[in-house]
């Protein structure tokens, strides 16, 4: 059974469940087996280059999949952007940096656009840049975000929208691993959820499988927000934004000694970059967040998107709007019976 919402409608899904595009983890293998468990499944290239993104639309068959970009890194190399476009992207998320300057191509391309906020300035300025859906990520969610939470971001976000753009769809970001999460984000005014950390924690995933078993052995207060594993990489991200990964030896390392660890990352990069690819966890840096509290096994996307239901149901109704009845579906581990189609504002418990 399909759980429908405005973002179904409008990507043509059958969950209102998104991958995020976590870059160099979240390739063409995972992408394909989200879309084709309902969801819309994302590649995320990141710092990576021409090869690999062919390499992964290869992996990914004939699935319909999008891709999202840190838009930052793109500004670098902005043909990487064409070179989705030409393979007509079940949509295109931008990220991390102002989204205006790709907007226009990824519009006229007629590819839905998603742009990820982390603040109220961010989805300003995603709005202006003509975005078809925001995505609100709080600070919960692994790897890059900044210090606003998911609770309230989002339905601020929502009720934006709902004043001067209700048309512009919301999904939400940061935390959200099970079924408990998607009803939440429905009921704060959500159209739909973006999810990191948990499909990161599956068998399609790229990551090195020793680094995803470290992560869900762990429990949600085993990670935190820092630069260190930036500066391990030399990413030079934007000054608003911090990486949330797993505590290790490296993190417990260099966390909080940003201007010492900057000072020899160069030397010690090639050990970085091996721990990354040998599976050497304790020296690694792993993005991840916080529901790995939530989790305690890596199984394959299908399984973790259609999971048997939680006791978890919830039964909605959007404060406007006509009704659209529909039966109740199992979808991420939840049993959930959406009874209203919300159409720009937030939602509103059912009586």
């Amino acid at each position: 059974m399909t759980l429908r919402t405005r973002l179904t409608e409008r990507l043509g899904i059958d969950h209102p469940i998104l991958l995020a595009p976590m870059g160099g983890s979240a390739g063409g293998r995972l992408a394909a087996a989200v879309s084709e468990a309902g969801g819309l499944g994302m590649i995320g290239p990141g710092a990576r280059d021409e090869a690999w993104l062919a390499e992964q639309y290869e992996a990914a068959g004939s699935a319909r999949i999008g891709a999202g970009f840190i838009t930052w890194v793109l500004a670098e190399r902005p043909h990487m952007l064409d070179l989705v476009l030409e393979r007509a992207p079940a949509s295109v998320m931008l990220s991390f940096g102002d989204p205006l300057p790709f907007a226009h191509a990824v519009r006229q391309a007629g590819v839905p656009l998603l742009c990820q906020v982390q603040s109220m300035s961010h989805a300003r300025a995603a709005l202006v840049a003509g975005a078809d859906i925001l995505v609100a990520q709080g600070a919960e969610a692994g790897g890059h975000g900044a210090t606003r939470a998911t609770m309230t971001l989002v339905p601020e976000v929502a009720d934006l929208l709902a004043r001067e753009s209700p048309d512009t769809l919301l999904v939400a970001a940061g935390g959200i691993a099970d079924g408990r999460g998607l009803a939440a984000a429905l009921m704060l005014g959500a159209d739909g959820v973006l999810i990191g950390s948990r499909l990161w924690a599956s068998e399609e995933c790229l990551s090195h499988i020793n680094h995803r078993r470290a992560a869900v052995a762990r429990d949600g207060d085993g990670t935190v927000r820092t630069l260190a594993v930036d500066i391990a990489w030399g990413m030079d991200f934007p000054a608003e934004f911090t990486g949330r990964v797993l505590r290790n030896a490296l993190v417990e390392r260099w966390h909080g000694r940003d201007a010492e660890h900057r000072s020899v990352a160069a030397a010690q990069r090639a050990a970085f970059l091996d721990a990354l690819k040998q599976g050497r966890s304790d020296e690694a840096g792993i993005n991840i967040g916080e529901a790995i509290g939530l989790m305690d096994t890596v199984r394959p996307a299908a399984a973790i998107i259609a999971a048997p239901p939680a006791a978890c149901s919830v039964s909605i109704r959007g404060a406007s709007g006509s009704t659209d009845a529909t039966a109740p579906a199992t979808v991420f581990g939840m049993s959930c019976s959406l009874r209203s189609r919300k159409t720009g504002s937030a939602a509103a418990p059912s009586p």
